[in-house]
């Protein structure tokens, strides 16, 4: 099997948001730039920063820890679309946009955590 990070779905996912938070981030003014802009870029860049560092690593358990650090993130980007949404900050279609497909993240990473524990390369026998 070919075990490339650019693989799995869920990372090009998670990679594909963080560019499009950051894109938004960007032009925002400087005041909910420096507040919430940095801290949902942050966030958003974690979950792929974490898969990533989960994907390289040979056991399941040490993989899964960077896996759940990552659902972490998902959950720490959508209480800032949360706050994003709210304050109307941003396009209240777009926000609602990320939202869901950050949820499609979090059930793909679910999946793929449950997809490496059954794989042979992290259950070697």
């Amino acid at each position: 099997m070919d075990y490339t990070l650019e693989k799995p779905e869920v990372y090009n996912l998670a990679e594909a948001i963080s560019d499009e938070i950051w894109k938004i981030v960007d032009g925002w003014k400087i005041f909910v730039k420096d507040s919430i802009g940095k801290q949902i870029v942050r966030s958003a860049d974690s979950i792929s920063a974490n898969i990533a560092e989960g994907y390289c690593r040979f056991y399941y358990k040490e993989s899964k820890q960077f896996f759940f650090y990552a659902r972490g993130s998902i959950l720490e980007t959508k209480s800032w679309l949360g706050k994003w949404n709210r304050r109307k900050i941003a396009n209240e279609e777009k926000c609602i946009e990320l939202l869901n497909r950050i949820d499609k993240i979090h059930l793909k990473l679910n999946s793929y955590i449950k997809f490496v524990s059954k794989s042979a390369k992290h259950n070697p026998k």
